[in-house]
């Protein structure tokens, strides 16, 4: 059954921001209501790992006499916001997920988190996440699973489940994630909400733990595009660039060239895209982005915990730590391989944009799976679960492309994500195809 929706269920920022500003709710208000959401709901998906309910309302109370006095700093002003466990928040616990940082407090902000004070946000507490970000299921954590709020015995996906199930259950609307092969939107397809992962480097990773250097990405989870959008921008502190009016091309990438999916989600995704054309990368170039992917990601994560295997393996989840080993024999010579082909693929990638601005293919190829489930049946075929969550994502990470994913629909009552895709420079495009197909509302 699904979880009982919390006060922000179906409510978008830009609603919400305009009851805060024609006086129909205050700051605290709306922190009290995050608040009560967390305790009341929270204990049935686990979304939240804390909360820090002395320094939100200490915020929001910041946030109404600013907005009393004239003060207005945007779009985020007043908003409750749950951030990933993965990013540091000065005086909050920063587990990542794991025993090895067990009682850790960082006594400084990541750059985003503080780019969202700056912005008058209210950051309500940490979200869960799959144990250092290793795993697209967000089902491995030292604080546990966190679960999906359309079905709790199913995953919310990951790594940054906490967040989407956070916004999708409706105790927060909005919440940060990290994205390094689709950590912001599969979660965000699985549980029916919306999620953006922006160019490489556009939002900053100061202060966020790394999974994979070169493939991380700070991304944003909220109830639709337009609140993507809106968190965007301000955690840039830069506009999207104007397209002079024209309405985006869009093309559908046929993502049977990347994995056999249900075609339920795939046939709800593409309803969901309009795209008149479809395209298709050229032969094997699918295959060498997944490989391309999984070497990257193998050696740059080994890169990061390689003591932490070599001085207490025990501390680590026993998945993660199998995952963890198996990526240590990837040879050294494969790494400098894959980032060469890197820069190769990328200008084959790049060609699908000549003619279209936008890329719509579906964010996940199957529904929200069963916790804890590693092999499923797509097609009368046994596939592996984390091979088909990341086969659609992980390539724009590859590419550090900007990604978008919003809820398409839902297939036996779960939810189904369409993904869309641009070049750097063409954000404003993407979010306006995102609107023309439908894909900005909320719960649809």
């Amino acid at each position: 059954m699904p979880v009982t929706p919390g006060p922000f269920a179906g409510r978008t920022v830009s609603d919400l921001a305009l009851d805060l500003r024609a006086g129909r709710v205050t700051a605290t208000e709306l922190t009290r209501w995050a608040l009560d959401a967390v305790t009341r709901l929270d204990p049935a998906i686990n979304a939240f790992v804390c909360v820090d309910a002395d320094g939100a309302l200490e915020a929001a109370g910041q946030a109404d006499r600013e907005l009393a006095g004239g003060a207005d700093r945007g779009p985020l002003h007043g908003m409750p916001v749950g951030v990933k466990d993965l990013i540091m928040v000065a005086g909050l616990p920063a587990a990542m997920g794991s025993r090895h940082f067990a009682g850790y407090v960082p006594d400084t902000d990541a750059a985003c988190v503080t780019r969202l004070r700056e912005a008058g946000a209210v950051i309500v507490g940490k979200t869960t996440t799959h144990e250092f970000a290793y795993g697209p299921t967000g089902d491995r954590s030292a604080n546990g699973a966190s679960r999906n709020p359309r079905d709790p015995e199913r995953m919310s996906g990951g790594s940054s489940g906490g967040s989407a199930a956070a916004v999708a259950a409706g105790l927060v609307p909005l919440a940060l994630g990290t994205d390094t092969g689709g950590s912001v939107r599969i979660p965000a397809a699985l549980c029916g909400v919306a999620g953006f992962k922006p160019a490489y480097g556009a939002i900053p990773a100061d202060g966020v733990f790394p999974l994979s250097r070169t493939l991380d990405h700070v991304g944003v989870l909220a109830a639709d595009a337009r609140d993507c959008l809106a968190a965007y921008t301000c955690l840039t502190g830069e506009p999207l660039e104007e397209e002079g009016g024209r309405a985006a091309r869009v093309a559908w990438l046929d993502p049977g060239d990347f994995f056999a999916g249900d075609p339920r989600v795939v046939a709800l995704a593409r309803e969901a895209a309009g795209a008149p054309e479809e395209v298709r990368l050229p032969g094997g170039v699918a295959a060498e982005l997944r490989d391309t992917y999984t070497v990257i990601q193998s050696c740059e994560t080994v890169a990061v915990h390689a003591d932490r295997l070599a001085g207490a393996p025990e501390l680590f989840d026993p998945e993660v730590l199998e995952r963890l080993r198996a990526a240590a024999e990837v040879p050294a010579w494969r790494y400098v391989r894959a980032m060469a082909e890197r820069s190769r693929l990328a200008g084959v990638a790049g060609a699908l944009f000549e003619r279209h601005d936008v890329l719509a293919l579906p964010a996940v190829l199957l529904t929200a799976p069963p916790l804890l489930r590693r092999e499923t049946v797509l097609n009368g075929a046994s596939v592996a679960v984390r091979a088909a969550l990341l086969a659609l994502t992980s390539p724009w990470n590859v590419l550090g492309l900007p990604a978008l994913t919003v809820p398409a629909g839902l297939v036996d009552g779960l939810p189904v994500g369409l993904q869309l895709v641009c070049r750097p420079g063409r954000e404003r495009l993407l979010f306006e195809a995102a609107a023309a197909g439908g894909g900005d509302q909320p719960g649809k």
